[in-house]
């Protein structure tokens, strides 16, 4: 085979695997859902079919994330199969993590070439737990896990550590605050709206110095979904596919003292192997639990001043837990399928101090 022929079989071959988003949806964050998470999840597919246009039956494959602990039901997660359509019978999976690894298994799984359509479910419904009792068990279970050192407390040795080695100052994780809350003035979704300035933020007293309480996600009980369909069957369902044109994560050491909690080296990593730096970067939407870890994203992500930043508020404005990661990914391809950005990175985080970071790259266009 010529140069030129191989070459051109190997670019066909790629944009056989060309995947896209083609549909997706969100619940509000709510503070507490009075139903059961299956309905919360149920309301938020029949949102995304409906948008989309299609029907439960022309769906080739289901995956969820979500973390039963969270409402302390046992295989809770075979019961919220209820809520995505358990009928006729469907080809599904579940991962113990946010919704945005799932969407990883799904794109792997599309990749295979035998199915055209997968639906993504992200959701978590916390409020009948305290999520800080419940996530420092994903520690070290013979020394951290013991001392009861939740991410929180985690993220406050991070933030502290940020500033004493003057890589960010308590104004600057203020200012974090600020911006997001005021970005969520025009997201219905958003669970707090804010004007506080940064000098009322600062005023605040210290939860978890040198973090105050607002400087902590406000945990929520809410879903996120999305429809991915490889390239010929996503452009008979969209006119505007929101394409993924990179995806990875890596996971760093849970010991805390083998990381330097003042960088995330698995980002450096991850978005190198996702191609984030292969282009301009419009709007990135970032899972920052605690306002400092903004920080260290952008640098990681070497993401300069003309990108937008968590536009929706991000999680520092509702974190629907297990559903927050995914959600992220819904806000970039909103934008992208609306024509306001061109290209964009979603970020999923998962264990204390950003220890396993997801980027997801997406762009519109053919």
């Amino acid at each position: 085979m010529s140069g030129s022929a191989q070459s051109q079989s190997t670019q066909a071959q790629r944009h056989e695997n060309d995947i896209a988003i083609v549909g997706f949806a969100q619940t509000d964050a709510h503070v507490r859902y009075d139903g059961p998470e299956v309905v919360l999840i149920m309301e938020c597919v029949n949102a995304l079919l409906a948008g989309a246009g299609i029907e439960r039956h022309d769906i080739d494959f289901t995956i969820a994330g979500s973390c039963d602990y969270l409402s302390g039901m046992p295989f809770a997660f075979v019961s919220n199969v209820d809520g995505m359509g358990a009928w006729p019978p469907v080809y599904e999976s579940h991962v113990e993590m946010d919704g945005a690894w799932a969407l990883f298994e799904a794109w792997l799984r599309l990749q295979m070439g035998d199915i055209d359509v997968a639906m993504v479910v992200g959701s978590g419904k916390s409020s009948p737990c305290n999520a800080r009792e419940v996530f420092h068990l994903q520690a070290d279970p013979y020394v951290v896990a013991p001392l009861g050192l939740d991410p929180d407390a985690m993220a406050g040795i991070a933030a502290r550590s940020l500033i004493e080695s003057r890589k960010a100052t308590e104004t600057e994780i203020a200012e974090v605050v600020a911006r997001s809350y005021q970005a969520a003035a025009s997201n219905p979704h958003a669970q707090i709206r804010s004007t506080a300035s940064v000098e009322e933020l600062l005023a605040a007293p210290y939860d978890m110095a040198p973090l105050r309480a607002h400087d902590v996600s406000p945990k929520a009980d809410g879903a996120a979904a999305l429809l991915i369909a490889r390239r010929d069957r996503a452009r008979e369902l969209t006119d505007s596919p929101v394409w993924i044109t990179g995806l990875d994560h890596r996971i760093e050491s849970h010991h805390a003292g083998l990381r330097d909690l003042t960088d995330s080296q698995s980002t450096r990593t991850t978005a190198a192997g996702s191609g984030v730096a292969d282009g301009a970067v419009d709007v990135a939407e970032l899972h920052v639990t605690h306002a400092h870890e903004e920080i260290i994203l952008r640098n990681a992500l070497n993401l300069n001043g003309s990108t937008a930043v968590n536009p929706s508020g991000g999680p520092l404005a509702g974190d629907p837990v297990m559903a927050t990661g995914l959600v992220r990914v819904v806000e970039v391809a909103r934008r992208i399928a609306a024509g306001e950005a061109g290209r964009g990175v979603a970020h999923a985080s998962s264990g204390a101090a950003l220890q396993q970071n997801l980027l997801c790259v997406l762009e519109g266009g053919a």
